[in-house]
């Protein structure tokens, strides 16, 4: 084909697209003139939030690209990598302009690039709401429940103050609570004792498990049998101990344990789904959807337990979702402190327009958190409301962002709370 010819067919596609942008709105596409990343630590976890601004005065969106454990290599990605190739672009084309940064790297599906992609895309998703005056989930076919069931995770030193604290979160409504007991038993920061050969932080084990057991024996005791009980493994004991785990805990008829194996040992799903019964939920470490195809697709796991900025977003979450229900998984969005509200209302309008949807973990907002974000999600006796304004429904006011910065004296410099944990022999232990 001749270069005229060339020429007049891009000519004739431009002439298309216009005359669609004509008849849809009647005025132009927006376009995107600038992005910014917008970075704050209101409640501890560091939050990234990216603001797409458009060339339409007044027209602009949030998207949640919160990484709290490499949050500085965010903004970076964002504004170095991302924004030279978007600015002048359309903001309609939301799929399209996913596929264009997720390719454009080469080498993906690393969290640093998905969160980066992520705050892009969910803010795409915010300002096509803003456009259509309709909250995000009515984009997405509208609600399937009027509101969704969350649960919250309690702790205590002791397994009478975790029933204890359970006990306040379900007089507030709650019939979904996650427990644990003995923080520094679960989470590594004990110090020494017998048989310990460093001075680093020490995980246990077996003295986990022994105590996780007991835990749940005395929560069924003083619980009862109505209230669903939620375990997260994190994904910090053998593959071998986690099968006979999974076993141990059939009697307690858990909601789900969650996160029994690291990513590394996912081929050990198998076994533990062929020898027992209790449900399963994973996903918070996923980046690909090489990790959780399989999982889904062999009906391997109970729910999915994703964090959205991790995949990349809304646009490949839905996807995930959809695929979900033809395998009969359900979904339970990770929503821990370190996802900014911003990313909680995605959380949100994807359980609301989703038919397959199970449980949504949920955290709550400090005061601080508030002062920053208007509008967010509302929680009533242990439901979740969506905010009914366009897109996710969320300001930000810059200027409260400013007075709280990443904490920079972190010894972690933003690494996981309680940094190096290693096994009482030395060896250094997931999570």
């Amino acid at each position: 084909m001749g270069q005229a010819a060339m020429a007049l067919l891009a000519a004739k596609d431009v002439s298309a697209q216009q005359a669609e942008q004509r008849q849809s709105r009647g005025v132009p596409a927006p376009k995107i003139r600038d992005i910014r990343v917008i970075t704050c630590a209101p409640a501890g976890p560091r939050l990234s939030v990216v603001k797409v601004i458009t060339d339409q005065d007044g027209l602009y969106g949030f998207g949640c690209a919160s990484f709290w454990f490499r949050a500085d290599l965010i903004k970076p990605a964002v504004e170095k990598y991302l924004k030279p190739l978007l600015v002048g672009r359309t903001v309609d084309r939301i799929e399209d302009i996913w596929q264009l940064c997720y390719d454009s790297s080469y080498w993906k599906n690393g969290p640093v690039l998905n969160n980066a992609v992520s705050g892009v895309d969910q803010a795409l998703w915010d300002i096509k709401g803003r456009m259509a005056d309709m909250p995000v989930y009515q984009l997405l076919g509208g609600k399937t429940r009027e509101a969704a069931d969350a649960y919250r995770g309690v702790d205590g030193k002791t397994i009478p103050e975790t029933i204890e604290n359970a006990r306040k979160l379900i007089a507030q409504g709650f019939q979904h609570v996650r427990v644990q007991v003995d923080p520094d038993l679960v989470y590594g920061a004990t110090h020494g004792g017998a048989g310990v050969l460093h001075d680093k932080a020490v995980f246990d084990r077996e003295g986990y498990i022994h105590r996780t057991l007991a835990l749940f024996e005395a929560c069924r005791k003083e619980l009862g049998g109505d209230i669903e009980l939620i375990h997260d493994a994190h994904e910090r004991i053998s593959p071998t101990q986690a099968v006979q785990f999974a076993k141990d805990l059939e009697k307690f008829r858990l909601f789900y344990l969650e996160d029994p194996l690291s990513p590394e040992d996912m081929a050990w799903f198998h076994i533990v789904r062929e020898q027992s019964s209790t449900p399963l939920a994973m996903g918070e470490l996923f980046n690909s959807p090489h990790e959780w195809t399989p999982l889904i697709s062999e009906r391997l796991i109970d729910y999915m337990r994703m964090h959205v900025s991790q995949t990349g977003g809304l646009t490949p979450a839905r996807k995930a979702a959809a695929m979900g229900e033809i395998f009969g998984v359900r979904t339970s969005w990770h929503g821990p402190a370190d996802v900014s509200p911003i990313g909680h209302a995605a959380n949100l309008a994807l359980d609301l327009s989703c038919t397959n949807f199970g449980i949504q973990e949920w955290t709550g907002f400090n005061e601080s958190t508030l002062e920053i974000f208007n509008g967010v999600p509302q929680l009533k006796n242990g439901y979740l409301y969506a905010n009914e304004a366009p897109g996710w429904g969320i300001e930000i006011d810059e200027a409260a962002a400013a007075k709280y910065p990443y904490d920079r004296t972190d010894p972690s410099n933003g690494g996981w709370p309680g940094g190096e944990v290693r096994l009482p022999d030395g060896q250094v232990n997931k999570f």
